[in-house]
């Protein structure tokens, strides 16, 4: 009789190796925010990470080969006026990155390629909606330019990115919201809650479909779906140590198992690979990164082993798979940063002796491509994220790299665009695209087609911009004339300015020679007894005039009916 000891894993054996110094990260300010998040946001493009920041908050965006020391006056995301406590890159657009903030606003940003030359200061959208901070920012795995947020105010609301609207408003939590996942094909949500408890909610109409209690701990929990629909959480125990479990939705407040790790008291957060169902466990403060295999077979998460280092860590970003080296057999990659302010690559190995693509390793993997538009999956239907093989290597399938945003019109929406005239509402550049004065909508387009509708930009790629209907030219023109008659009333308004002037200066030159108004007339201030004579009057009942460069005009004469020549009046005529 004979039976298996050895549990058989094709990933039994992954070891974990960092890079040289050389080719990480050094010289990085990590926000020193107490908020539990990863801090870091990771795709095959960009490394986003949250820094200090005076004056507000931002967070830092570096092409993969821009290694080495990092300049401290290096280019930042800085448009946020509160600390910056989450960032998450859209699966579907390389570009495109969503921050929330203490400010309570989400920002969505375009990342030009090849990184930033200069601060990044205006967002291609403002969502505005939460009345305290956001921290929580998550994009939905296979609908295109839908985004979840959480916050402070126990509200989770779904966004279409691509109007800048509000799609759902989910108001069943009493307390602070931990953490939300969708699950495979985004028509569920799991949440954890500061009361303890985990909820799996409609994320279409905000109904509860199943809660329980997750751990007994008062530390922060969270929970993730896996690919075939179990729970998997981490949290705290009544003790304060730490423990994960493997749940069933169906089935919350019994767990498949529960498990006992350690007593350190850093949030653990789990990220996990859809591919090889694997989970690795990365908490805050911790040295180490432990991973684990979930598998049908009991007892369903099994540990594999961890990866140590000498630093505690500060903030972890992993890698999507389409971004991890098939050539040497990666199957995962993160992006560890400690307090020192470096920035570890860390790559987890599986060995293999042949240079060949190994299937068996990499399984089709999530696709950068959108399965269905915002509006059919608010109108129910659901669909599987977009797959792609990895033999030979990653290639983008996408065919525009720039977020297309088209806000509705609202008789709200009353405020002026920003001035700056067309440049300002360039979303290439990140300009914010809204609604006109007139309270039509903006369509900024630049490249094929995106959702959000809009105008259909020329086949050159050439930006098309159209506000209220009219074309670009129009606009152009429009300002021209709009210039030149501002030109005209301003040399008016110059000419009437020295005219005044001039008066002022003949009034003030006519108080200092004593000149007073008497009955309608003008007399002198003060008689000298001494002598029989003293100066002539100015006119009395109007000013000298003026011709229109402000000088005065020689007058002569007098009538007695306020106009009169210069003469001298005895002291007896007074």
């Amino acid at each position: 009789m004979s039976f298996r000891v050895v549990r058989s894993s094709k990933f039994r054996h992954v070891f974990g190796q960092a890079l040289k110094r050389e080719q990480c990260y050094d010289n990085i300010r990590v926000s020193k925010s107490s908020w539990d998040s990863t801090f870091c946001a990771v795709n095959p493009k960009f490394l986003a990470i949250i820094v200090e920041s005076a004056g507000g908050g931002a967070f830092i965006v570096l092409p993969h080969n821009k290694v080495g020391r990092i300049a401290a006056d290096h280019a930042l995301v800085g448009g946020h006026k509160g600390p910056v406590l989450d960032i998450a890159w859209c699966p579907h657009n390389d570009n495109v990155i969503a921050s929330g903030s203490e400010d309570c606003v989400v920002k969505v940003w375009q990342i030009p390629d090849g990184g930033l030359s200069r601060t990044l200061t205006e967002p291609v959208v403002d969502l505005v909606y939460h009345q305290r901070r956001v921290g929580l920012v998550l994009w939905h795995p296979s609908a295109l330019n839908v985004l979840l947020t959480a916050g402070s105010d126990n509200l989770i609301v779904v966004w279409n990115v691509g109007t800048g609207e509000v799609l759902v408003r989910i108001d069943c939590h009493p307390d602070t919201i931990y953490s939300a996942c969708w699950n495979w094909d985004g028509s569920q949500l799991v949440t954890t809650c500061k009361d303890k408890k985990i909820r799996i909610l409609n994320p279409r109409t905000g109904e509860v479909l199943n809660e329980a209690l997750a751990h007994e701990g008062a530390k922060a929990s969270r929970a993730i779906f896996l690919r075939h629909g179990l729970i998997f959480t981490t949290g705290f125990n009544r003790s304060s140590e730490r423990q994960y479990s493997l749940r069933a939705p169906d089935a919350l407040g019994d767990p498949i198992v529960m498990v006992d790790l350690d007593t350190s008291n850093g949030v653990m957060f789990p990220l996990y690979d859809p591919d090889t169902n694997l989970i690795y466990l990365c908490g805050k403060g911790d040295s180490v990164i432990r991973y684990f295999e979930v598998t049908p077979e009991h007892p369903y998460v099994h540990y594999i082993s961890q990866f140590q280092t000498p630093d505690s860590q500060r903030a972890i970003g992993m890698m999507p798979k389409r971004g991890c080296d098939v050539g040497t057999c990666e199957v995962a990659r993160f992006y560890r940063l400690n307090n020192s302010g470096l920035c570890q690559v860390i790559s987890m190995t599986v060995p293999r002796k042949s240079e060949l693509f190994q299937e068996d390793l990499y399984p089709d993997t999530l696709a950068d491509e959108a399965s269905i538009s915002a509006e059919d999956w608010m109108s129910g239907e659901d669909a599987d994220p977009q797959l792609i093989s990895l033999k030979g290597g990653y290639v983008s399938q996408a065919q525009s790299t720039t977020l297309t945003v088209t806000k509705k019109s609202n008789v709200l929406d009353k405020m002026a665009p920003k001035s700056g005239g067309p440049k300002s509402l360039s979303a290439s550049t990140g300009g914010s695209a809204g609604a006109s004065a007139n309270g039509s909508p903006v369509t900024v387009n630049n490249g094929t087609g995106a959702s959000g509708g809009g105008n259909t930009s020329p086949a050159n790629g050439t930006q098309q911009i159209t506000i209220g209907g009219i074309s670009e030219q129009q606009f152009g023109e429009l300002r021209t004339k709009f210039e030149e008659e501002f030109r005209k009333l301003k040399a008016i308004i110059v000419k009437h300015e020295n005219r005044i002037r001039s008066l002022e200066a003949t009034v003030k030159a006519m108080t200092d020679r004593g000149v007073t108004e008497v009955d309608g007339g003008l007399a002198p201030a003060a008689i000298a007894a001494s002598t029989g004579n003293s100066p002539s009057p100015a006119p009395p009942s109007s000013l000298p005039p003026t011709s229109d460069d402000g000088t005065q005009q020689p007058q002569s004469g007098g009538d007695g009916g306020g106009h009169f020549r210069n003469s001298t009046l005895e002291p007896d005529e007074v």
